[in-house]
C-alpha cells in the first residue's frame, strides 16, 4: 500500500509542478512533512542539502531520497524517481508531437509568458519554506551561504571548490 501512496504522491507531484526542482519543493514538503508525516521538518530540511549536493536535478534527487527513507529499499526509491518524472516526460513527449503544428501560434507564444510569474512564486515560496524553518535559522548558515555567494558571484570561484570548501568548513563547525 504504500508503495501506492508513494508513486501516486509523486506522480501528483510531478504532474502539476512548473520550474523545475526548486518549484517542486513547496510541494513535496507539503505532501511528505504536513499531509503524509514521511520525513520530519528536521530530515526534510536535511534532504534538501543532500539533494543540492548530489548530482542532477533537486526535485529527482528528493523524490529518491524520500522513496527510501520511507520504504527502506532502492525499490522506493526508483519509484518515487519514475513516479515524479514520468508526468513530465509523458508531457514533453506529448508537446513534441504537437509542437509543429502550433509553434508558430500567438497563444502557445502568450501562455508560456504567463506561466512565468507562476514558477518565480512557486521557487519563492520553497525558498520561504526553507528559510523559516525552525531548523535553518542558524547564523552559522547564513554566514556559509554569503561566502559562498561572495565567493561565486565577485571571486569567481570553481563552484566545484567552494561546495568542497563548504562542506569542509561545516564540517568542522557542526
Amino acid at each position: 500500500m504504500i508503495y501506492l501512496q508513494l508513486f501516486y504522491t509523486f506522480f501528483i507531484i510531478g504532474l502539476f509542478t512548473f520550474g523545475g526542482g526548486y518549484a517542486m519543493l513547496s510541494l513535496i514538503q507539503n505532501e511528505v512533512v504536513v499531509n503524509h508525516a514521511w520525513v520530519t521538518a528536521r530530515e526534510f530540511t536535511d534532504m534538501v542539502a543532500i539533494s543540492q549536493m548530489t548530482p542532477g536535478p533537486i526535485g529527482i534527487n528528493s523524490a529518491t531520497y524520500v522513496g527510501y527513507a520511507v520504504t527502506g529499499n532502492i525499490f522506493g526509491s526508483l519509484l518515487a524517481t519514475i513516479a515524479v518524472s514520468l508526468p513530465s516526460f509523458l508531457i514533453i513527449l506529448s508537446i513534441c508531437k504537437i509542437y509543429s503544428r502550433f509553434k508558430e501560434s500567438n497563444i502557445f507564444a502568450s501562455l508560456m509568458k504567463t506561466l512565468r510569474p507562476v514558477v518565480i512564486g512557486m521557487i519563492g515560496a520553497a525558498a520561504g519554506i526553507l528559510v523559516t524553518d525552525e531548523n535553518f535559522i542558524d547564523w552559522t548558515s547564513w554566514a556559509l551561504f554569503a561566502a559562498a555567494f561572495i565567493a561565486s558571484q565577485w571571486l569567481k570561484m570553481n563552484p566545484i571548490l567552494i561546495i568542497i570548501l563548504g562542506g569542509a568548513i561545516g564540517w568542522l563547525i557542526y
